[in-house]
């Protein structure tokens, strides 16, 4: 298998390898990647009785949706006024409701599934790292009045005592969010894709499609897959396969560390099981992992991938800086991935051509995007419905190459100074 050794890698529950595709085979839909939009889109397809097989470049879930975080979440990469900029609040209001969608989603499937290895725990904690406790009220007040979605407010007092850091003030908890082992859930996809009769072939890069005319095509070193329809579900890793798609969005890297088992200073700082995450822009998200044992940290974001080695100090300081009583505990592990980020921080969802469709660019808050948007796609190709057309004004927009990335990094920058300066003088 060509997993990068991360954590998920690590206690990865189902060993099972999909074969290369040797061959040339017909069908009705060809989804190429094999992450978690493309395994949903097939999944829903499947259901559907409609044959379909997943190309799949190195195995299921190599990139971004097999070493995440593991964040299940309702809500987008971007916020809700610049939705509702785009789109005009009536639409932004059934863009978010479908983010909620997506959460129900993937806690269905591990349910009607029966995916006991994805783990999954309630809750996650939003934490403010400046006293900002009005604010965090009237975004609970707005939800609760505009979707009858309630969140639980924590004072200061009630966040330290859960999180034990001079860092954190008021938080949010929303206790309809949850986190899991993305691998697991992912790979149980896949075999149930299997057992309805759908096709994952990985190790398949497709190096080359047929786009126009009724039958679409997709070429790998090995074979060829005919079908009606294709859907491009690639994300951080995609090369130029299609122009117009790989230019839409920027490769951004994201980084992990797993500390070693210490499970007694552990709850020194850390005295609950929610995933937490902080308010800034590129802010830290962690959880506690094998029932308090060790800690699964992770932050930072960089246009270009470094050491993962170099990137652990950092998140270590990070760590440490929050919870100084954890100066002794280790690092064991440290791992990147590659995010899609489009210019306009949204998913890419529609059909690009007659035929063609593309669910891509998550941006880093994909366990419950990708659900929707494979969920979406599947029902755009079904006829079900047109829900996909609400992403209309989120398209396949230019991201700006190589200026792209630098105007990315900078801004980024940007805002790791801004959150400094507003924890300095709150």
């Amino acid at each position: 298998m060509t997993y990068p050794d991360t954590y998920y890698r690590r206690t990865m529950a189902n060993g099972s390898e999909h074969s290369t595709l040797s061959g040339t085979f017909d069908c009705d839909t060809v989804i190429i990647g094999g992450g978690l939009a493309g395994l949903t889109t097939a999944l829903q397809l499947a259901r559907a009785g409609v044959s379909v097989v997943v190309l799949e470049a190195e195995n299921v879930g190599f990139g971004a949706s097999g070493r995440n975080g593991g964040f299940v979440s309702p809500g987008f990469a971007t916020g809700s006024d610049a939705i509702a900029r785009a789109t005009g609040k009536e639409a932004a209001q059934k863009i978010h409701r479908l983010s909620i969608e997506g959460v129900d989603f993937v806690r269905d499937a591990i349910r009607d599934l029966g995916i006991v290895d994805a783990k999954p725990r309630p809750g996650i904690m939003s934490v403010l790292r400046y006293d900002g406790g009005n604010s965090l009220k009237q975004y609970a007040d707005q939800l609760r009045r505009d979707y009858g979605y309630e969140l639980e407010y924590f004072g200061t007092d009630a966040v330290r005592s859960r999180l034990k850091s001079v860092r954190y003030f008021q938080a949010l908890r929303d206790p309809n969010a949850f986190h899991i082992h993305p691998l697991n859930y992912l790979r149980a996809l896949a075999a149930e894709i299997e057992r309805l009769g759908g096709r994952i072939h990985e190790n398949s890069a497709v190096i080359r499609c047929k786009l126009g005319g009724a039958e679409k095509s997709a070429t790998t070193a090995g074979g060829e897959i005919k079908a009606r329809r294709i859907v491009f579900t690639t994300g951080g890793y995609t090369g130029p396969l299609v122009s117009k798609l790989s230019r839409s969005y920027l490769p951004i890297a994201t980084y992990v560390m797993l500390t070693e088992e210490a499970p007694g200073l552990i709850r020194e700082a850390i005295a609950t099981r929610d995933a937490i995450g902080d308010n800034r822009r590129a802010g830290d998200y962690y959880r506690v992992v094998e029932d308090g044992k060790r800690i699964l940290w992770g932050g930072r974001i960089t246009t270009r991938a470094a050491s993962p080695a170099v990137l652990a100090g950092e998140l270590r300081r990070e760590m440490t800086g929050t919870y100084p009583q954890l100066k002794e505990l280790k690092t064991e592990l440290a791992w990147s991935g590659l995010m899609s980020y489009a210019r306009h921080l949204m998913p890419q969802i529609g059909e690009m051509q007659p035929g063609v469709w593309h669910c891509t660019a998550f941006g880093g808050h994909g366990l419950n995007t990708t659900a929707i948007g494979g969920k979406l796609v599947a029902e755009g190709i079904l006829g079900q419905s047109d829900r996909y057309k609400l992403f209309k004004p989120f398209g396949l927009v230019w991201a700006g190459g190589v200026a792209g990335l630098a105007t990315a990094q900078l801004t980024y920058w940007k805002l790791q100074a801004q959150d400094w300066w507003r924890e300095r003088v709150a």
